[in-house]
């Protein structure tokens, strides 16, 4: 039977396991993709461990995940835009996507650039519309001075590249074994950790401009005492502190849209952004990729590598040569 991700209680990575069930069915403007590959996200780990309740309440069984990547397996009517046999790229909003299989309507899926790896696709959706709408809420221009917390992880190492094109200079935080590759992208390094405020001066004299937090409240406080201004001040996980000090929160859910993550595909697909992907991990092995993610020491991004089994694969093949 196909297999998806269950949790029925919140907890720890060892809630998570993999139940059998129903292959779904497509309804009228929906498809059904055979999943290759699906991203592993902080914001899941909050849902599932309930520190994110209050915002996202789960409903019990859950599944869990929203980035995927697969081939099309079966059309519900309606559906022009795709055939079966096409690679894709998507995103669930039914916290779904980690399973053999997945139904999502046909608006929320784009073609695969053939460049791009399985474990890049899946992994694309959440990091690259955060990183997107993070970078838009602070609307740099060419010279502006950006820091950004965590700029080595899943969403970070995205953002410092959108930063860059953007023509800013970015000054990252990160521990200092990512520094080599903060410096590869044009990055200022800077260590985090006791002292962070004077390196930051030392590193920016003429001020930070604008500061991105994709860690923390503590980075909010330091973007305040800075002087950077709040409405330059923009996270994606200190919504509490934002509301203390009129910090913007826009994420994912801003700038989730098809045209975005066609945007962010063809960036990947060309070269221009590097989706650095720290670890790969079969399905079966999903309490041991989120043990890896929660540690919060990941450069770039952990993924679930789907393993439909070869009869549907050939199915699926067989669809795509005959339609």
């Amino acid at each position: 039977m196909p297999r998806a991700v269950r949790f029925d209680q919140y907890g720890g990575p060892e809630v998570l396991y993999i139940a059998d069930v129903d292959k779904p069915r497509p309804g009228r403007g929906e498809v059904v993709v055979a999943v290759r590959a699906a991203g592993t996200n902080p914001g899941e780990a909050a849902i599932r461990s309930g520190a994110a309740a209050a915002r996202f309440p789960a409903t019990f069984p859950s599944g869990q995940g929203s980035d995927l990547a697969g081939v099309v397996d079966e059309l519900g009517e309606g559906v022009t835009a795709f055939s079966e046999g096409d690679e894709v790229i998507g995103w669930s909003w039914q916290r779904s996507s980690q399973a053999d299989f997945v139904v999502v309507p046909d608006g929320q899926l784009i073609h695969k650039p053939p460049q791009l790896s399985w474990e890049v696709a899946g992994s694309l959706y959440i990091v690259g519309a955060t990183a997107y709408a993070a970078v838009r809420a602070v609307s740099p221009v060419e010279g502006d001075t950006v820091a950004v917390s965590a700029a080595a992880g899943g969403v970070g190492s995205v953002t410092v590249q959108l930063l860059r094109l953007r023509g800013a200079n970015v000054i990252g935080i990160a521990s200092e074994r990512n520094h080599d590759w903060l410096r590869s992208k044009g990055v200022t390094p800077v260590a985090y950790g006791d002292g962070l405020a004077d390196r930051l001066r030392e590193a920016a004299p003429n001020g930070v401009d604008e500061f991105i937090d994709l860690f923390g409240p503590e980075y909010v406080q330091l973007a305040v005492d800075l002087g950077v201004p709040p409405d330059r001040i923009e996270t994606i996980i200190s919504f509490e502190k934002a509301g203390e000090v009129g910090a913007k929160t826009e994420g994912s859910g801003d700038a989730t849209t098809t045209e975005v993550l066609s945007e962010m595909a063809d960036l990947a697909a060309s070269g221009r952004i590097e989706i650095p992907i720290a670890a790969t991990y079969p399905l079966d092995q999903v309490r041991e990729a989120y043990e890896q993610l929660e540690k919060r020491h990941t450069h770039g991004k952990i993924v679930l590598i789907h393993r439909t089994s070869s009869a549907d694969w050939a199915r699926i093949r067989q669809r795509s040569e005959t339609r």
